[in-house]
């Protein structure tokens, strides 16, 4: 190409030469401008200049769009008139020109409606529509603005993709992936362009927004406001026509005779077939008010799939309309089965059932994907009082009505048990029983379905067992020996109890405790987790092993009477301490908190079989409570946490409190409600001992401990009242009693 200027015009034609050859360098269609011909002065060129800057030097969009250019795709000769025509509809025509990996795309924008007809027949007339037509333009049109308003929000496009109605997978640049390259950020454009959705799917990010063609706002959003970004999309529209359906062959009437299904109920049903490649396949019509919305194809061996773009609604759902009572089961031939039965109230899901039950929350009306169809279909089931699931048998089955019963509400759910179909298994499903056992014993399973189980609520009929235990007086429901006859008239030991202990420093409590969990597993062989913050390990062992073996661990010249261990007796009950007690301790110097020491003792519980748990003192432990609450309030709720995993675990709590500062102490036991903190420690607890040992020798004797029983909740175990014992020096053993 060659253009000869006049001399005064060189400088200015180079530059436009130069921004020129910029185009022709980018354009994937071959260009050349011949402009030879034109004699223009410096006011047009200037002009032309300043058009063609604004033009095709937009702000450049990393994104792709649809190619409609001014000119035709395949032509090489350019059009004579082309800058004329630029410059000319300047106000009526916007070219805006998108860059991409070396491609420049051009779209054609045409004025709006308000304009003059004359102006835009002009401009029509001027721009060379493609032979797809005028609404190819319009949504081409759509399509590069909303390309550009996604790179304005902050989206980049790739090259190739996506087109319209596709979904694709972006990075997020509001937060990069965290760092990854996973690509999180799901974006969706609407099959006629006239708006885009996106969400990034990364739980610390979120970003989701939306934007239309044709408006100004662009709506965005961060996880911290909880959108929900709906990706609109209609459902396709099918007929019976356009599926090319067929009615039932002999074959297939014959199998479903075979399952007990009769031409009857087939035809009410309309279950017709459909001609596939891999064969003849069942075709079940999903319809809503006599209309067809879904169509699920079934080949005799067991190959399902589903029309897709389709809606998902329930099978059979016109037949549930303003019921109070329905039947859902698990697949279309159990349906076809409970209508056999009589049951026309009945609806079948279309998806099948889920390998187990989800440990999550239930998602969002928006979220739910995978039971949409029940969104889909609430109008049909908000109607229903009672509600009867009777999906399959197997693991998948339960699941599938666990999950039913907890978007339906389990107050209005009930269960359907299968009869037995031989000693060893149950029925699998509905059409199982009807053609095994015939309509009535089908007919007599969903009569007799039972009420779906709610956690935390139960009749008294599920707890007759333990009851019958109970009367005939099991030992360890009517409480475990401590083994001291005098306290067992005022305190035993029940599994499932809170007992709080408490008394002045040095009175004995921790040493009562010790003795009292070698005499338990010395009678029935309990273990015991000790989370004992006061104590080091080594002298807590002293302590144990010299209460178990009956002899000191060291010799301090006791006499011969009262000689140490052995180191084979040692030996033997190192082996003992190591098979009946587990220790809580923390490895650093933080204090343990009350949740932390409950995990714990549930891993000892599951994993070791223990039936007892100390906390040794209370106030050893990490007490971090909220700054709106009260320290009552703080005792009340770690109390209940402990009573609850004592209940749940069958495990006995002793919780060692200590008094607060007694002032003007006569040397007496102090009161339950002396304990430092809250009255809720005497309030809360099952079972609440003082222990005194008395420092008086005019009182009584020094080594005489009395263990002051001032709560029994249980009275069957126990009542308020006072045991006097004996404490042993040199083993620290305790023992009943007796005045000499």
């Amino acid at each position: 190409m060659s253009i000869v200027p006049s001399p005064d015009y060189s400088l200015l034609f180079f530059s436009f030469f130069q921004n020129l050859f910029c185009i022709i360098a980018l354009t994937p269609s071959p260009l050349s401008l011949s402009l030879s011909q034109q004699k223009p002065n410096s006011v047009f060129l200037l002009q032309s200049m300043k058009q063609l800057r604004s033009l095709f030097f937009y702000p450049v969009l990393p994104c792709r769009t649809v190619n409609t250019s001014l000119f035709s795709v395949n032509q090489t000769e350019p059009k004579p008139n082309f800058i004329l025509n630029c410059v000319k509809h300047t106000q009526s025509l916007s070219v805006h020109s998108v860059v991409s990996q070396r491609e420049v795309h051009t779209v054609a924008l045409l004025v709006s409606d308000h304009e003059e007809p004359a102006k835009r027949s002009e401009v029509q007339s001027a721009v060379p529509l493609r032979s797809d037509g005028k609404r190819e333009n319009e949504l081409q049109e759509r399509l590069i603005l909303l390309t550009e308003k996604l790179y304005k929000a902050g989206i980049q496009l790739v090259s190739d993709k996506p087109g319209p109605g596709q979904y694709v997978h972006l990075e997020c640049s509001q937060c990069l992936e965290g760092g990854s390259k996973v690509k999180s950020l799901f974006l969706h454009i609407h099959s006629k362009g006239h708006s885009a959705v996106w969400k990034c799917f990364r739980s610390q990010c979120g970003w989701a927004g939306y934007v239309q063609a044709y408006a100004s706002k662009v709506s965005t959003e961060t996880r911290a406001s909880k959108v929900n970004v709906e990706v609109v999309k209609q459902p396709r529209k099918i007929t019976e026509e356009e599926l090319k359906l067929e009615p039932l062959c002999n074959e297939l009437l014959l199998f479903f005779k075979t399952r007990g299904i009769s031409g009857e109920t087939l035809r009410r049903n309309r279950v017709m077939q459909k001609p596939t490649k891999r064969g003849t396949a069942i075709a079940f019509l999903y319809q809503r008010d006599g209309t067809i919305v879904n169509c699920k194809y079934r080949q005799l061996p067991k190959i399902f799939w589903q029309e897709a773009g389709t809606e998902k609604i329930l099978y059979g759902l016109d037949d549930i309309k303003n019921k109070c009572d329905i039947i859902i089961v698990e697949g279309e031939i159990d349906k076809l089965s409970m209508e056999e039965a009589g049951f026309d109230n009945c609806v079948s899901v279309p998806d099948g059932a889920p390998p187990c039950i989800s440990k999550k929350e239930i998602p969002t009306e928006n979220e739910d994907t995978k039971y949409q169809y029940l969104w889909n279909c609430k109008e049909y089931l908000k109607s229903a009082s009672r509600i009867i699931l009777a999906t399959d048998a197997d693991g998948p089955g339960q699941a599938l009505a666990e999950e039913l019963a907890r978007r339906l509400g389990k107050e209005r759910c009930w269960r359907v048990k299968w009869p037995m179909k031989n000693d060893d298994e149950v029925f699998k499903d509905a059409n199982e029983v009807l053609f095994y056992s015939g309509k009535e014993a089908l007919r007599e399973a969903v009569e007799n379905a039972e009420m779906y189980p709610i956690r935390g609520l139960f009749k008294f009929n599920d707890f007759f067992q333990d009851i019958d235990k109970f009367y005939n007086g099991n030992v360890i429901d009517l409480g475990i020996s401590t083994g001291w006859e005098g306290l067992d008239k005022y305190y035993k030991v029940m599994p499932g109890e809170l007992t709080v202990v408490s008394g002045v420093p040095n009175s004995g409590k921790s040493e009562w405790i010790d003795a009292l969990m070698v005499n338990l597993n010395r009678s029935i062989g309990w273990k015991f987790v000790l989370c004992s913050m006061e104590n080091m390990v080594r002298d807590h062992a002293r302590k144990l092993l010299e209460k178990h073996l009956r002899k000191p661990f060291f010799d301090l010249g006791y006499g011969e009477d009262m000689k140490r261990m052995s180191r084979e007796e040692l030996e033997q009950g190192k082996k003992w301490l190591n098979d009946s007690f587990y220790l809580i301790r923390c490895e650093d110097d933080s204090l343990p908190s009350v949740k932390w020491v409950l995990q714990l003792a549930k891993a000892a519980v599951m994993r070791h079989g223990v039936r007892g748990l100390v906390i040794d003192p209370y106030n050893e432990l990490d007490h971090q409570r909220p700054p709106n609450q009260t320290e009552t309030e703080y005792v009340s709720q770690i109390l209940t946490q402990i009573k609850r995993f004592a209940q749940h675990h069958s495990c006995h709590v002793w919780f060692v409190a200590h008094p607060r500062q007694l002032q003007n102490w006569n040397g007496g036991a102090p009161s339950l409600y002396d304990i430092s903190g809250s009255a809720h420690f005497i309030n809360k607890c099952d079972n609440g001992i003082v222990i005194h040992r008395n420092l008086d020798p005019k009182v009584g004797p020094i080594d005489g401990v009395t263990v002051h029983v001032r709560k029994v909740r249980n009275k069957v175990i126990g009542r308020i009242g006072d045991s006097q014992l004996t404490y042993d020096r040199v083993t620290g053993e305790y023992s009943d009693y007796h005045e000499q």
